[in-house]
């Protein structure tokens, strides 16, 4: 019997400017103003209450959050949670397929 151990990665904003600057060869500079502008605007559209879709990637939207009662850990007393906002990704087709 085999057993299959995943290790876990994370990708940081450094490794997306980096794949960037290794696949178009600008400057490391220019690659972080392209990501960061790409960031600041999908966090413009969502506070906005935009719904953005990437073919081929995905779809974020903002949703609202209903009230609700939690209960704190310690001490086990009914906590109110306030109604808010969330945002969501639901993963393209060729995203799923991976």
């Amino acid at each position: 019997m085999k057993l299959f151990i995943f290790q876990e990665i994370t990708v940081i904003k450094v490794d997306i400017v980096n794949e960037v600057v290794h696949r178009t060869g600008i400057t490391k500079t220019k690659a972080e103003m392209a990501v960061q502008t790409i960031f600041d605007s999908i966090k413009r559209s969502l506070a906005a209450g935009d719904r953005i879709e990437l073919r081929g990637f995905g779809v974020f939207n903002v949703r609202n959050r209903k009230t609700g009662v939690g209960r704190n850990p310690r001490t086990g007393a009914e906590v109110n949670i306030p109604p808010g906002k969330a945002v969501r990704f639901k993963p393209g087709k060729e995203l799923q397929l991976l």
